[in-house]
């Protein structure tokens, strides 16, 4: 019989990968003409999510990304600002887009060993969005339902132990 050796636990690594969804945006172009001005959307979210102790102590890097589309007929700028508890702006990440036809664009931003610093991740609290209007406000694009979309995903890796 032999000895067992329970020292084992202490040489495992676990580290799995989380993703999730971060925001969602879909605003038509009707929406975008009556807002008349250049700013159709501004909105502040408070977003702790990666500020929690289990996620934020533990986090080694990631990825976020962001998924465009313009399908209206104007050309748009949106921002997305990461903000920590007091408000202040620890990132930001900007979309200029053209008018419909374009392509769906893709961007991938990495925080950690081979990219931004974790430390943005760690301290956001609050995400502001805000989307401008570099067109007209009375266009509309002959696309059905025409409108900018904006999709954004986090896909995180946590050492558990």
């Amino acid at each position: 019989m032999e000895t067992q050796d329970f020292d084992q636990y202490d040489d495992l690594d676990i580290i799995p990968t989380y993703e999730a969804s971060i925001v969602y945006l879909e605003t038509p172009e009707s929406v975008i003409n009556a807002a008349g001005g250049a700013n159709f959307y501004s909105q502040d979210f408070n977003f702790d999510a990666f500020a929690e102790d289990i996620f934020s102590e533990r986090v080694l890097d990631g990825v976020l990304t962001y998924d465009v589309e313009n399908t209206t007929s104007k050309r748009l700028d949106l921002t997305i600002e990461f903000l920590d508890v007091d408000g202040n702006v620890l990132d930001v990440e900007s979309f200029s887009m053209d008018p419909a036809p374009a392509a769906v664009l893709r961007r991938e931003i990495a925080y950690g060993n081979a990219g931004r610093s974790m430390d943005i991740i760690r301290n956001t609290s609050g995400i502001r969005l805000s989307g401008t209007n570099l067109g007209d406000s009375t266009s509309t694009s002959t696309l059905p339902d025409p409108m900018v979309t904006l999709k954004s995903s986090g896909k995180f890796r946590v050492r558990i132990k």
